[in-house]
């Protein structure tokens, strides 16, 4: 069967250092992506001129910067980049996101079923011990998350996703602003698609690096960010007690994934991809 073309999606706002090995780890692509549209949101770093000596440095491959300038905010960035995408399946990751080499792969694989209208995949965090257990780990909790929430609902995770451009026409109009920036845009983009019965697959084979800095928070701004989760289940009138099982997963591990995010940070160098570190071999 022909695969489906995939658009990836970055939205980047000072991201000068992590943006090269996002891009690097886009274009070494088992099956290569149709477009990789980096969206540049008003950066005041060398985030731009990264793109663009990346662009020089890989001619062959479809590197586009394109800027949203109008207001600062993951959602609009986003949007725009999903707007702007050409592909059947619009891939969307984090500008810290590593994608494991046949990322672009598995999502054309999931997309063959014409059912599916968007997925999502585990995460491995490439600058914490332990990777690949920690992958396991966190794949393990979302298929979880299905379970408590009686696959009624199928989350997606804005680190590692796809939907098709078709899906994302659907829901476009009715995805939350959120001007106040109180929610997690990912659970949004989830309920709209719940909302017209848009089936969400989650795929275990999909996987996409990314970085642990958000144990870098104060518990304050942690504790916010955790939040999210109950802020926007009450924009979409949830009042489903199983889907605060992540607020509690996320709370847990914060006092302890930060001290091993501390002592890995001084006792290791992380690697440039997601893959296995060959001293450790983890």
């Amino acid at each position: 069967m022909n695969r489906p073309s995939v658009s990836i999606v970055i939205p980047a706002y000072n991201e000068e250092s992590v943006i090269r090995q996002c891009l690097t780890a886009a274009v070494y692509q088992s099956s290569p992506a149709h477009e990789i549209i980096v969206v540049d949101n008003k950066s005041t770093d060398r985030t731009a001129d990264i793109v663009r000596s990346m662009q020089e440095e890989y001619p062959e491959s479809p590197i586009r910067l394109i800027r949203q300038d109008a207001v600062q905010g993951l959602i609009p960035t986003r949007n725009a980049g999903l707007d702007h995408g050409t592909g059947e399946i619009l891939g969307r990751i984090d500008a810290d996101s590593v994608l494991e080499p046949d990322w672009v792969e598995q999502v054309q694989l999931a997309f063959l079923d014409p059912e599916v209208q968007a997925a999502t995949g585990p995460v491995l965090y490439y600058d914490m011990p332990l990777r690949r257990w920690g992958q396991k780990a966190d794949d393990k909790m979302r298929q979880l998350m299905l379970r408590l929430a009686r696959h009624e609902y199928h989350f997606l995770f804005g680190s590692n996703m796809a939907l098709r451009r078709s899906a994302w026409h659907i829901i476009r109009a009715e995805t939350c602003l959120d001007e106040k920036d109180e929610m997690h845009e990912d659970i949004d983009l989830s309920l709209h698609l719940a909302e017209h019965s848009l089936r969400v697959q989650y795929v275990p084979t999909m996987v996409s690096g990314m970085s642990a800095r958000r144990l870098e928070d104060s518990p304050r701004d942690y504790s916010y960010y955790v939040t999210r989760f109950d802020r926007t289940y009450k924009a979409h009138n949830i009042r489903k007690i199983a889907l605060k099982a992540p607020m509690v997963v996320f709370y847990s591990v914060y006092f302890p994934a930060k001290l091993l995010r501390a002592i890995h940070s001084v006792t290791a160098t992380v690697p440039e991809r997601g893959g296995v570190d060959q001293s450790t071999g983890l």
